[in-house]
């Protein structure tokens, strides 16, 4: 095996924040070229080493007064220069383009059309559409000298535009991410422009990666925080390998928020793949007490990750385990560290369970071993059938660390717009003006989102139309317009249950025993029920989320139903659950008689809704 794409990267991606920065690399690899990600602020001696530069998305606008720049000096230095998003404006706009604030936000799909295809282009005819992934409010208004346009959206004239000569180009979009259905052959066009060998493999990175476990954790021992999802399973596996299962120690803590009967299926599976030292610890009581009264998202991640710290550090004592011989071991993935606003310019979306500021200070007391901190979700699963994993354990749904309490919505009031009658009345005059004749609410809770590379944190639409008259693309397409149309909402779901003018918040309402059972069983039913229609494997992560949201008035809630499909988490489409499916859960749900008065079913892609609601 040679090292020579692992020491000598040929890219250079500049990290100016995006959420999907990661994805090039990631894209990149599996162009078979290996990719380094850098701050921007990397002097141009360094730069100069690389056979190209990309400029990454940001969620700044580069008129900002304390916007993140570059040396303009990188542009003459003969090296080709791919900007996306954020970086396409830098650049447009530090040689002398003009950038401003668009019209009309752009976030989601939007069909790309070819008109000259020249440069990163070539793999396309004139005329070509295809689609691509949306995500900005800002725009290229005029074209630096020397630029030309090479493809167009209907919203947007310089989508793909390029100095051939200098071999420069710019692309408004995001080609990295799956949802732009042929932006590969766009990376792949500007890896030939850099003139790149094709030298990277996966097996290699694996490899590698051992290598580097075995000196990083030399003279210790690991001590792993154990989910039971894929990410763990794969970490534990890699470190087994690595150093031996008998250096490697297990803890999994039962939160009170598994999904049913987790805790002895996980167990079984764990022991199955050779877990030699695992520990099961039941901490209902921690967390149900420490949470109770707590409503805000961000606080019940850092709480819930806290308390996983706390009880490492208590088992530890109590087993003797020497600080100075084990590092804390945890399957994070590259998602879950820029979410968090792990790299310099990012946005945090949200604080991940294992990104609160111990683990944090732990991180940078290089106390903590992460195996795959570099690689998506996708990834994570090729490593595991590398490393012999069976099907049935990397092929499992995704589950967030902290469990159903990421799931299970918490009020202390009801949150409605200052301005809702007004904001509901646009809506709806809206949706009459494309046509559809139905009914509407904002719901009286809020949900995280990402738009642009930021955070949002706004409500979600409800809209019903009798499942007699479903006709799913076209609600999609109508959800993304409304989500890019109207700034008070970031997601829209489609009510299984007629809109009264009784829906309304129940509150106070925070995480019980109680309300997690509830969630538990509708969670259990929605999954059995995707098995038993033949969807599962084609859902890539199905959460069931219960919100505090009633039809009749009384403490009864609600549930949504999240399906995607994604292959990195990054992006994501809301999955299409046919008619059959709809009907036959919500008959299942009714036998099960759990006090649900509502059932919705979200339609939003990712961006502008993350795939979990908190």
């Amino acid at each position: 095996m040679t090292h020579t794409a692992l020491t000598n990267p040929q890219i250079a991606i500049l990290d100016y924040g995006s959420q999907v920065t990661h994805l090039l690399a990631r894209a990149i690899r599996q162009l078979d070229v290996y990719s380094e990600i850098l701050e921007p602020e990397t002097p141009l001696e360094q730069l100069e080493k690389y056979k190209g530069i990309i400029l990454s998305g940001g969620p700044n606008s580069v008129y900002e007064p304390n916007a993140p720049q570059i040396d303009q000096a990188v542009f003459d230095l003969g090296i080709p220069v791919l900007g996306i998003c954020y970086g396409h404006q830098l650049m447009s706009r530090m040689l002398g383009g003009k950038v401003e604030p668009g019209e009309t936000r752009e976030y989601g799909k939007a069909d790309l059309t070819i008109v000259q295809n020249k440069g990163l282009l070539s793999n396309f005819e004139p005329r070509q559409q295809t689609q691509v992934w949306m995500s900005h409010g800002d725009t290229v208004t005029e074209l630096a000298p020397s630029f030309e346009v090479l493809a167009s959206t209907l919203d947007c004239k310089n989508a793909v535009i390029g100095d051939l000569n200098r071999k420069l180009f710019g692309i408004q979009f995001h080609p990295e991410v799956n949802h732009s259905l042929e932006g590969s052959k766009m990376i792949d066009a500007f890896l030939e422009v850099c003139n790149c060998d094709r030298d990277w493999q996966l097996p290699d990175y694996l490899n590698h990666k051992i290598a580097e476990i075995k000196t990083q954790t030399e003279g210790k021992n690991v001590f792993l925080l154990i989910s039971g999802g894929v990410d763990s399973t794969v970490a534990f596996a890699l470190l087994s390998q690595a150093i031996g299962a008998d250096r490697v120690h297990g803890l999994l803590v039962d939160t009170g928020f598994m999904r049913k009967n987790e805790v002895t299926q996980v167990t079984a599976a764990l022991k199955g793949i050779g877990v030699k030292n695992l520990t099961v610890y039941n901490a209902h009581n921690e967390y149900f007490t420490a949470l109770k009264g707590i409503y805000d998202p961000e606080t019940k991640r850092k709480i819930i990750g806290q308390i996983f710290v706390d009880i490492k550090d208590k088992l530890a004592d109590e087993m003797g385990l020497d600080d100075t011989k084990w590092l804390l071991g945890q399957g994070t993935i590259y998602p879950d560290t820029i979410e968090s606003g792990g790299t310099k310019h990012a946005d945090k979306i949200k604080t991940h369970h294992n990104r609160i500021d111990r683990i944090q200070e732990l991180i940078n007391q290089g106390k903590v071993i992460e195996p795959l901190s570099d690689l998506y979700k996708d990834e994570v699963r090729e490593i595991g059938k590398l490393l012999g994993l069976p099907a049935d354990l990397i092929n499992r749904h995704p589950f967030p660390g902290p469990g159903l309490a990421v799931r299970v919505l918490c009020a202390e009031k009801a949150d409605l717009p200052t301005d809702n009658d007004t904001e509901t009345a646009k809506i709806q005059a809206y949706i009459e003006a494309k046509g559809y004749q139905l009914q509407t609410r904002i719901l009286p809770i809020k949900s995280v989102g990402v738009q642009g590379d930021s955070r949002t944190y706004r409500h979600p639409l409800a809209i019903y139309d009798h499942l007699a008259q479903y006709e799913p693309q076209k609600l999609l397409k109508l959800a993304t317009d409304l989500t890019n149309q109207f700034a008070v909402i970031n997601r829209v779901t489609l009510s299984l249950t007629p809109l009264s003018q009784n829906v309304d918040a129940v509150y106070p309402t925070y995480l019980t025993p109680e309300r997690v059972a509830v969630l538990q069983e509708a969670d259990a039913i929605f999954n059995d029920t995707l098995k038993k229609h033949d969807l599962y494997q084609a859902v890539w992560q199905a959460p069931v989320v219960l919100i505090p949201v009633t039809f009749d008035g009384t403490q009864s809630e609600s549930i949504v139903l999240r399906p995607v499909a994604s292959t990195e988490a990054m992006t994501a489409d809301a999955f299409v659950l046919p008619k059959a499916f709809l009907t036959d859960y919500l008959e299942q749900l009714k036998e099960a008689k759990l006090p649900i008065s509502g059932v919705f079913y979200d339609l939003t892609h990712k961006p502008p809704g993350t795939i979990e609601w908190e």
